[in-house]
Order: structure tokens, then C-alpha cells, then sequence
């Protein structure tokens, strides 16, 4: 009988702990699986979260404009396209050598400017959700708002990672656990007949 008030004290901390941190992220749950889902849908939305990559004219480096000549161009389009109000400055650097473009994507808007990379004609202007998202998701979105660098996130994910591993133990064993008591009661009922 002492063992079998272990187990049913074992499984009353478990429900404790995994209602708890339930209870307590379910904010943070809520925005990473919604952020999640949608995130995985990214590349089928037809350009709603992530802009299509165009096809450019050359596949062949050797017929490419210089980078430097291909941000400039870049810049410009940022500035009289969208707004001149916009900061320049540049997360990343994309380049699809196989399908000929370059994409430039900004720090501060989300913008992305695709070009092509041996005319470097625009190809596209788009809006990039999807980073925005991410940033949701791996609550890097606060860092950037309070302008810590970085610590926020690594705290979330952390913080997040844990739970979600701890979520999975104890959901185990509440699931396992009850099983296995019926089991070792009728193994004892069994042994006294």
C-alpha cells in the first residue's frame, strides 16, 4: 500500500506542476502555436506573409552586378517606392544565385526590395510579415521594442523550452501513470486470490 500512496503522491505533484506552469505561460503557449502555425504556412500564402522569390535573368555570378551596385540600387528603390523616411539599413543580404535575384531585407520595416542580379531591374517590393512573426515567436519582438540585446530571448526561449519539456513529462506520466497503478492493483488482487 506504501508504494501505491508514492505513486498516487507522485502523480497529485505532477498534475500540480503541469496545471501550474499551464496556467501561468498560457499567454506564451497561446502566441508561440498561433505564431507557429501560421509561420509553417509561410511559403503558401501566396505572398500575403513572405513575398514570392522572383526569377531574374542570369543564374551565371560572372553576369552579375557588383553587390555595392546592386544595394545602391536597392536604396533608391526603398526610398522612392515606399517612403524616403525609411531607414537604409540592412538585416541581410539574400542572394538566389539559382534563380538569378537578390533580395535586400531592412532592419527596422520589414521591407524586402528584390532584384535582379545582371540588371538589376526590381523585381519586387514586399512586405515581409513573416519576420515580424518570428520575432513574435522567439520573443526576440520585446528586445527589439526595449532594446536589450538579445537577453530577452534568451530568457524566453528558455524559459519556454523548459516548460515545454517539463509539459511533456508531466502529461506523460499523468497519462501513464494511473495505467500503470490499475495495473500493479490487479496484479495484487490477482497474487491474494
Amino acid at each position: 500500500m506504501d508504494k501505491r500512496k508514492a505513486q498516487a503522491k507522485t502523480l497529485r505533484v505532477f498534475r500540480k506542476v503541469h496545471r501550474t506552469t499551464g496556467a501561468l505561460l498560457f499567454v506564451f503557449f497561446f502566441f508561440i502555436s498561433i505564431s507557429g502555425l501560421i509561420l509553417g504556412w509561410k511559403k503558401n500564402s501566396n505572398g500575403k506573409l513572405l513575398p514570392k522569390t522572383q526569377q531574374g535573368t542570369s543564374s551565371d555570378l560572372k553576369d552579375w552586378l557588383p553587390v555595392d551596385s546592386l544595394h545602391t540600387l536597392a536604396i533608391g528603390a526603398l526610398q522612392n517606392s515606399m517612403s524616403p523616411d525609411l531607414s537604409p539599413e540592412l538585416d541581410r543580404i539574400d542572394i538566389r544565385k539559382e534563380k538569378g535575384s537578390v533580395k535586400f531585407v531592412f532592419v527596422d520595416h520589414y521591407a524586402e526590395i528584390q532584384l535582379d542580379g545582371a540588371t538589376g531591374k526590381v523585381l519586387s517590393i514586399g512586405q515581409r510579415r513573416s519576420d515580424f512573426l518570428e520575432k513574435v515567436h522567439d520573443g526576440s519582438i520585446l528586445d527589439r521594442y526595449l532594446g536589450t540585446d538579445g537577453i530577452i530571448k534568451l530568457v524566453y526561449t528558455s524559459v519556454m523550452g523548459i516548460s515545454l519539456l517539463l509539459f511533456t513529462i508531466t502529461g506523460f506520466w499523468l497519462w501513464y501513470g494511473p495505467k500503470r497503478m490499475r495495473k500493479e492493483a490487479k496484479r495484487n488482487v490477482q497474487a491474494l486470490s
